[in-house]
C-alpha cells in the first residue's frame, strides 16, 4: 500500500518516480543560493564556504519534511480510506505505516542528494552515516504514535487538518533546524527539546554532517517517550475506531 501510495502520487507525470528525486534537489538549489549567495549565511560555530550552511539546513529540513509528511496528513486518513472502514474488514491501525512508508521513501530520497551534494562539497563523507537508519529508527514510535493519534482524532474533528498545518509550521521554526541551539540564550536551550523535532534533528547532522556520535542518553530518553507515547497514541485509536463507521 506503501508503495501503491508512492506510484499514485506521480501517476499520470511525464517523468514520474524521478520527481521524488528532482524535487529535493530543486529545493537543495534553492536554500544553497538564497542562503548561500543572498544572505551569504554561516552556520553559528562552524567555518566553511557559502555551500556549508545549505548543507547543514538541509540536513534538518528533512527531517521536518518527513514529520510534516506524516503529521499534516494524519487527520485526514481515516477518511480518505472511509471505504476500509465501512465496507470490509481491516486493520485500519496499519494505514497510519502506510503514510509512514510513503514518507519515509521521499526521506531516503532526499537524503541521497544530501549525501551526495555533501560529498561534492567536503570531498568526503563521515563514517557515521551508517547510523543514521538508526536515528529514524527512533524516531518512528513517535510518527506512528503521532499518525494513529491524529487520525482517529480528525474523525471528529475536521477543522484537525487546518490546525495541525499551522502547528508543524510553529514546530519547524521552534527547532534548531535554520539557526545553531548555540544561538539560544544557555537557560532557554533546554526547552528546544520539548519539541520532538530537536533531539532528531540534532542527531542526524551529527552522524550525517558532523561525523561525531550521537548523544545515546537522549536518544535512549526519546526511544523510550515515543515508545510510551506509542503505546498510548494506539490505545486511543483502538477505543475510538468503534465510533468511526457511525461518524462516517
Amino acid at each position: 500500500m506503501a508503495k501503491r501510495d508512492v506510484i499514485g502520487r506521480y501517476r499520470g507525470s511525464f517523468i514520474g518516480l524521478l520527481w521524488s528525486f528532482f524535487n529535493p534537489l530543486l529545493m537543495l538549489s534553492v536554500y544553497t543560493f538564497v542562503f548561500g549567495y543572498v544572505f551569504k549565511s554561516r552556520w553559528a560555530g562552524q567555518g566553511g564556504g557559502q555551500f556549508e550552511f545549505a548543507v547543514i539546513l538541509f540536513a534538518g529540513l528533512n527531517i521536518n519534511t518527513f514529520f510534516q509528511e506524516c503529521a499534516n496528513r494524519a487527520p485526514t486518513l481515516i477518511l480518505e480510506n472511509r471505504n476500509f472502514v465501512k465496507k470490509i474488514v481491516f486493520p485500519l491501525e496499519t494505514l497510519s505505516w502506510t503514510t509512514i512508508g510513503s514518507a519515509l521513501f521521499h526521506l531516503l530520497i532526499s537524503t541521497i542528494v544530501l549525501l551526495i551534494f555533501a560529498l561534492v562539497v567536503r570531498g568526503t563523507l563521515p563514517w557515521t552515516v551508517v547510523l543514521f537508519p538508526i536515528v529514524v529508527l527512533v524516531f518512528l514510535p513517535f510518527m506512528a504514535g503521532l499518525v494513529w493519534f491524529l487520525s482517529s482524532l480528525g474523525v471528529f474533528l475536521r477543522d484537525l487538518k487546518h490546525a495541525i498545518t499551522i502547528i508543524t509550521i510553529m514546530l519547524m521554526f521552534l527547532a534548531p533546524i535554520f539557526y545553531s541551539k548555540e544561538m539560544i540564550p544557555e537557560h532557554y536551550r533546554k526547552l528546544l527539546y520539548l519539541n520532538p523535532l530537536t533531539a532528531i534533528v540534532e542527531s542526524t547532522r551529527d552522524v550525517l554532517i558532523w561525523g561525531r556520535m550521537p548523544d545515546w542518553g537522549m536518544l535512549g530518553a526519546y526511544t523510550l517517550a515515543a515508545v510510551l507515547f506509542a503505546w498510548l497514541s494506539f490505545g486511543w485509536f483502538e477505543r475510538t475506531r468503534k465510533g468511526f463507521a457511525d461518524v462516517l
